[in-house]
Parts: structure tokens; C-alpha cells; sequence
């Protein structure tokens, strides 16, 4: 791993650190997280990964025709490549989290309408909450990708509940409107499965999948 940003090929970036390490066997390269969430970056350094964090840009409106799983694991490998196609070496890692209830997959409000109605959607209801990532390594170009999906029922929820939550602007930039490690984790009744995922980043699951990666070299 490397502890540095000295050889990456952009500048101004945003570096998280941690002063204990699990016993990954990696190389000794750049990692590059490829997403604006504080959340992820927060949960990554829980391993003890230094990295940089260079945020994609790229388009979440793909078909909705996709499986939820296939959904959240094709954004997050569009985001690892678009930012992999930047980096001469390095370890690139794209995530994307996605609501879905019944059949209908959630994404990030657009408007605090939206957001309220999410909300009151939910309300007493169990839906299921996907995390997909994608790990990129430059410049041998291999991938590999894994998802999570994790069930949470949420209580039912009143009206003022729901409108001094969205008044708070936690609901604005996390899909289905809310975010369970704030002052939403009050709406969930039940949890079954990995509570990291919820948050945004399957924790466990990318630890074992990044380990098995680099142990096939």
C-alpha cells in the first residue's frame, strides 16, 4: 500500500488515513476511492486503507430494467473505470448504494418533496438496501465486484417526523431519502443484515472480496 499521493496523476484530493492496518497483502500502489461520500471514506479507514478520494462524475440513470443487485454493481463499475482510465497505477474502488422497495428502486431525491414522499413510502414497511463496488487495478486492468443486500423495516413513521427530518437536509444526498447512522436510525424497527451496507459500504464483504482478489496474483 502506499502511504503517499505523490504519484497519482491529479491533484487536490481529499486523504484519509488510519494508523492500524488488518493484514491485507497488497501492492504497493495508490488507492483511489472513487466516490464523494464521507460515509464510505469513513467505513474504508475502518480497515486501515490510506487512500485518496477522487469522486466520479459519472451518469446514475441507467435502466432501471436491471436487477437490483446488477444495478448497484453496473454503477459501481462505471464509477471505478471512469476514474481508472485516469490512473497509470493504482487500486481503484467505486461503490453505489440503492434503495429498493417492492420493485421500485429509490435513488436520491430530487427535491424535498420527493424526499417527504420517499419517506412516507417506507413508513411501515421492509425494504431492502443494496451496496454494490468494484475494485480496479492499474495498470494490469483486472476487476473484480461484489454486492450486499441488507433488509430494514422502518416503524410507522408520523408526518412530523418525516418533515423535520427532510427540514434537516439529511434526506437530500442519500438514496430512499435517509440515512441510518443519523437521526433516521430512529425510523428503523428491524435490521437484517450488514448494517455497514446500509450506511454505504459492505465492509466485510469488500475486505474478503479485495483480499481473495490480490491473493490470485
Amino acid at each position: 500500500m502506499a502511504s503517499s499521493t505523490n504519484d497519482l496523476p491529479f491533484a487536490n484530493l481529499r486523504i484519509a488515513t488510519c494508523s492500524m492496518t488488518l493484514p491485507l497483502s497488497l501492492p504497493d500502489k495508490p488507492i483511489i476511492l472513487a466516490s464523494a461520500s464521507p460515509r464510505r471514506a469513513e467505513i474504508l479507514q475502518k480497515i486501515g486503507l490510506k487512500f485518496a478520494v477522487q469522486p466520479s462524475a459519472v451518469d446514475e440513470n441507467i435502466s432501471t430494467s436491471l436487477p437490483p443487485a446488477e444495478y448497484a454493481v453496473e454503477l459501481a463499475k462505471r464509477k471505478a473505470r471512469a476514474i481508472a482510465g485516469t490512473v497509470v497505477s493504482g487500486i481503484v474502488i467505486g461503490a453505489d448504494t440503492i434503495v429498493v422497495l417492492g420493485k421500485e428502486i429509490l435513488g436520491k431525491p430530487a427535491s424535498e418533496t420527493e424526499a417527504r414522499d420517499m419517506l412516507q413510502n417506507l413508513s411501515g414497511k421492509t425494504h431492502r438496501v443494496f451496496t454494490g463496488f468494484a475494485v480496479i487495478d492499474r495498470p494490469s486492468n483486472r476487476e473484480t465486484a461484489g454486492v450486499e443486500m441488507t433488509e430494514v423495516t422502518f416503524r410507522e413513521l408520523a408526518t412530523a417526523e418525516i418533515a423535520a427530518y427532510v427540514r434537516s437536509g439529511g434526506a437530500m444526498d442519500k438514496a430512499g431519502a435517509y440515512g441510518i447512522q443519523d437521526m433516521s436510525a430512529v425510523f428503523c424497527e428491524r435490521l437484517n443484515g450488514c448494517f455497514y451496507n446500509v450506511v454505504g459500504f459492505p465492509l466485510t464483504k469488500f475486505y474478503l472480496t479485495l483480499r481473495a482478489f490480490y491473493a490470485q496474483q
